[in-house]
């Protein structure tokens, strides 16, 4: 498969989806590409998006839209998105416009909490996935292999 990872706020530090993408690529015919589109943490909780955030966002959009249309991609995640259109950086009805127009077997996975209800609706499976227990509550830091 042909897959093409848009992540919309992760900024340019190094983690460990990054060694995963460099391991697939290339391997047995996979091509496999992630690109980091955006900063990094974003203000959220009513303080003013950064005028940086939201022209990284809208350029990230930009080159998401087309690669969907592109026809070049068999996947394509569009890592955090969800967060942009609820964080109001992104309008969902933009994004559902281009999801309605994607070549027939592309598949577009959007990740991120709370995704927009249009988005929802249109969607074909949608998963919700909770922290019940995290080995951060007792202590515990990252650890190589497992968060990074």
């Amino acid at each position: 498969m042909r897959v093409l990872v848009l992540q919309f706020l992760k900024g340019s530090w190094h983690y460990g989806e990054l060694d995963s993408a460099e391991a697939l690529s290339g391997s047995a015919g996979f091509t496999y590409v992630m690109k980091q589109m955006g900063r990094g943490f974003v203000k959220v909780g009513g303080a003013e998006a950064d005028p940086e955030d939201l022209r990284m966002v809208e350029a990230a959009w930009d080159e998401a839209a087309a690669a969907i249309l592109s026809g070049d991609w068999d996947l394509i995640v569009l890592d955090e998105i969800n967060y942009a259109i609820g964080y109001k950086m992104l309008d969902p009805e933009r994004v559902a416009d281009v999801l309605r127009r994607r070549p027939e077997m592309l598949h577009v996975i959007l990740t991120g909490r709370n995704a927009h209800p249009v988005l929802v609706e249109m969607a074909d499976t949608v998963t919700e996935m909770r922290e019940v227990k995290h080995a951060y509550q007792k202590g515990i830091l990252a650890q190589r292999g497992i968060e990074f």
